[in-house]
């Protein structure tokens, strides 16, 4: 979620939200989820409401938000959408008379403009959390390290940084010696040094 406020993004209000209670793919279910959550906490703290609330999405999508405003008893609320390939903004309330802005339009710029970051914003946030997916993911790489292992060593340690930096009597602390030799070999592997090779006497 993105916000503009006075003429410009206000990224101090932009907001991540992680999908809690559905399962798969599912945009419509997705949507009311985080209007839910957003607008009940709006309501719960009493602030002030948004001079509009713009929808990522075509028809489906808005329906869903006013669902979800609806369910919370807000029912005076402007809302709309943004359909992205069509560019046609629908407003909640009068559907059947879509706004079709002209290309060149200033306020389909800035419409634009808002539904733009709010994807870069996305797809930021997606990807770190893969990446650290994947770091994590790193661990059941090394023997005797198992899903519960990873958890109880990420829950201790905060993060795979700090597991890697530990040494071997902090891991043995955590999980079986056996189990910490193998983690702490594996992070520090580049600090064992090669066998070095025999010194040869140099005749004088």
């Amino acid at each position: 979620m993105v916000v503009w406020e006075d003429g410009e993004m206000k990224k101090s209000a932009y907001r991540k939200f992680k999908i809690k209670t559905v399962e798969g793919v599912d945009d419509f279910a997705s949507m009311r989820e985080v209007v839910t959550r957003r607008y009940k906490r709006i309501v719960e703290e009493k602030q002030k409401m948004p001079s509009l609330i713009l929808i990522d999405g075509g028809l489906g999508q808005l329906h869903a938000a006013a669902e979800a405003l609806e369910s919370l008893g807000i029912t005076t609320q402007p809302l709309a959408s943004i359909a992205k390939r069509e560019e046609i903004i629908y407003l909640y309330g009068q559907e059947d008379e879509p706004v079709v802005l002209e290309r060149r339009s200033p306020v389909l710029h800035l419409v634009q403009r808002i539904r733009d970051e709010s994807h870069r914003f996305a797809i930021a946030y997606h990807r770190k959390r893969r990446e650290m997916r994947d770091r994590d993911s790193e661990l059941l790489t090394i023997p005797g390290v198992g899903a519960r292992t990873r958890q109880r060593l990420l829950e201790h340690f905060g993060s795979l940084r700090s597991i890697a930096g530990a040494n071997l009597e902090s891991l043995a602390a955590v999980v079986p010696p056996k189990t910490a030799e193998e983690i702490h070999a594996h992070f520090h592997a580049a600090e064992v040094p090669a066998n070095p090779l025999p010194v040869l006497n140099q005749p004088r």
